[in-house]
């Protein structure tokens, strides 16, 4: 694998970033200038796997590239890591720097744990058209800046080639051959339910709850242009009934009436891993397991256009500046640099499944070369992030618990989004 880019010029001060943003990918032996003291930074992260080897790599690839500025890793759990992150700046024991979801970013900021990047960012000319426009919006909160995006982890559609090609539903490029439309998802997938050739073969290898049939509404309700399920004062909940229903309806009958997923589905990843279902949707994650599997011929594409335009669920991980008790500009500035490194060298981070967040790196030859990433990369631009609110993760809860009773056939879908409101009113406060 070829080196990291390296930053060129003096390690504290932030031209490192200029030099970096040259795209250059030589190693020129510079390994910063002799003038002022190390910078120790702490990072703590919530990367664990293959996340959390391709972070280290580039930890590593930055340290050694800059003796003056050295990034000592700190792994956290990844169910422990929020609460240990506000406690622990709280306390005055926090990070230099930290990992947050795009969609946490609101809450942390409302808590007093992220600070505003923009005063050290403007003085050390960090160019934020560098970043996918679509991605960077998540992470601005009234016009500021609060973090360093590195990715998107959108929802996507995986295919297995060979139960397609059995069904006569894959063109000769190797795509699915699929109308792109609600009924022309439906006839796929009954289609190729026809074409099952034992019972425990399946088409849509899908859980009957949590998180990925969530995703899957999102995707849906948004294709439809629903609106966000929260106002734009950022406290009141505000969901579209009409397109909220029949999004959530038209996932239903998958389960129920066209029967394409079978329910309480315990491993769907599993499933289609083992070459026995025709196609899942989950996230872009996924993509490692699945080309590490032996034998298994697979694509990975945008989730299908249901409706009147393209859009899915998808979130962001973020580098951020926790608040410190006392700021210290030269930790600033390196730890900048250091966020900055790992955005600008996406293509390492791409092997993981994520989209990078800069757009020069989906030029970049190592990026180009991986397999699957270029057929969905660009989904980047039709993530529908959610509004920046405090509330967002509280809120998903409620909206899954509901959700949940729709998939099961417990409760009509439009009893479940009139309840699904009135406790979505109790957590925000």
């Amino acid at each position: 694998m070829k080196r990291l880019s390296i930053c060129l010029s003096a390690v504290l001060a932030f031209s490192a970033l200029t030099a970096c943003s040259s795209g250059t990918k030589t190693d020129t032996g510079d390994k910063g200038t002799s003038s002022g003291d190390k910078v120790d930074l702490v990072f703590w992260t919530l990367f664990s796997g293959g996340d959390g080897d391709f972070m280290q790599q580039m930890i590593d690839s930055f340290n050694k590239a800059n003796p003056n500025i050295q990034v000592k890793n700190v792994k956290l759990e990844w169910g422990e890591y929020y609460t240990k992150l506000m406690t622990g700046v709280a306390s005055g024991n926090g990070p230099d720097i930290g990992v947050s979801h795009a969609s946490k970013l609101p809450e942390l900021i409302k808590q007093g744990v992220v600070s505003e990047l923009d005063p050290v960012a403007k003085t050390e000319n960090l160019d934020w058209s560098s970043f996918n426009q679509n991605i960077l919006n998540s992470t601005v909160m009234n016009g500021k800046h609060y973090a360093i995006p590195i990715d998107t982890h959108p929802f996507i559609f995986f295919y297995n080639k060979k139960m397609l090609k059995q069904a006569n539903l894959l063109d000769a490029s190797g795509k699915p051959v699929m109308e792109q439309s609600a009924q022309g998802f439906v006839d796929f997938a009954l289609k190729l339910k026809a074409s099952l050739q034992n019972s425990q073969q399946m088409a849509f290898a899908f859980p009957s709850k949590g998180d990925d049939p969530y995703r899957l509404w999102w995707a849906l309700y948004h294709q439809l242009g629903g609106k966000d399920v929260i106002a734009d004062d950022l406290k009141t909940p505000s969901i579209d009934m009409d397109k909220a229903v029949k999004a959530a309806n038209y996932i239903k009958d998958l389960y129920h009436k066209h029967q394409v997923i079978p329910l309480n589905l315990e491993d769907f990843t599993k499933v289609f891993q083992a070459g026995n279902a025709g196609f899942f949707m989950s996230g872009v994650w996924n993509t490692g397991t699945m080309e590490q599997t032996k034998d298994l011929e697979f694509g990975a594409m945008p989730i299908p256009k249901f409706y009147d335009k393209q859009a899915t669920w998808g979130d962001s991980h973020t580098l951020i500046l926790p608040v410190q008790k006392k700021e210290d500009p030269k930790k600033q500035k390196a730890a900048l640099a250091f966020m900055n490194f790992i955005a600008e060298n996406g293509q390492v981070w791409a092997k993981a499944g994520h989209i990078p967040a800069k757009t020069k790196v989906l030029d970049d030859p190592e990026f180009k070369k991986l397999p699957y990433r270029s057929d969905y990369v660009s989904v980047a631009n039709t993530v529908a992030f959610g509004k920046p609110s405090a509330y967002n993760w509280p809120i998903k809860t409620v909206i899954i618990r509901n959700l949940d009773t729709i998939w099961n056939n417990s409760v009509p879908a439009e009893e479940a989004f009139k309840k699904m409101l009135e406790e979505m009113k109790t957590v925000i406060k």
